[in-house]
């Protein structure tokens, strides 16, 4: 089985215009980036690998939009309204651990986005990713949470490993 790996926003040209504008550009207009970026990204990489019969494994996708703008003061309705259209993913993979940790892991890698100057930022994030589980799993997505506290990068790859769906 091949499998594809991507990310978003992507590498294309609108991609990289926003992840390289994401700390300047706020709320509805980065909202409405990130879904055009997505968009065309299904267009062009993600549904071609599918026909293919590639394994798509994308870092980040809905989950983390449902998470992100909303941190950025995008009220949910909106956010589902803007990507209704998108092709869902057979399994959403959510990363956790604490908030206390996660903000420990900032301090040691460094401050990446603007959402990381905000020392609230973790633990409003660790509820919004259980809320979005939730809204995931009413549109009959699966979603598998893993806590990354204690569990190696390898623990978490086998774990994930053994809950993806079979090839089609």
């Amino acid at each position: 089985m091949a499998v594809h790996r991507t990310v978003e926003p992507s590498t294309s040209e609108l991609g990289t215009f926003t992840r390289q504008n994401a700390n300047t550009i706020h709320g509805h207009a980065l909202a409405c980036l990130v879904a055009a970026d997505r968009y065309a990204h299904i267009e062009h990489e993600i549904k071609p690998s599918l026909h293919a019969g590639d394994t798509v494994i994308c870092d980040r996708y809905l989950a983390s939009t449902l998470v992100l703008q909303r941190l950025d003061g995008v009220p949910l309705e909106f956010l589902l309204d803007l990507n209704a259209d998108i092709l869902m993913p057979d399994l959403a993979v959510i990363l956790t651990a604490s908030p206390g940790l996660i903000a420990h892991r900032i301090a040691e890698r460094g401050i990446r986005h603007r959402f990381h100057l905000d020392p609230t930022m973790p633990g409003r994030e660790v509820d919004l990713y259980a809320e979005t589980a939730l809204t995931l799993t009413a549109k009959n997505v699966k979603v598998l949470v893993l806590d990354s506290s204690n569990a190696t990068p390898s623990e978490l790859a086998a774990e994930i490993a053994d809950t993806l769906p079979d090839p089609r």
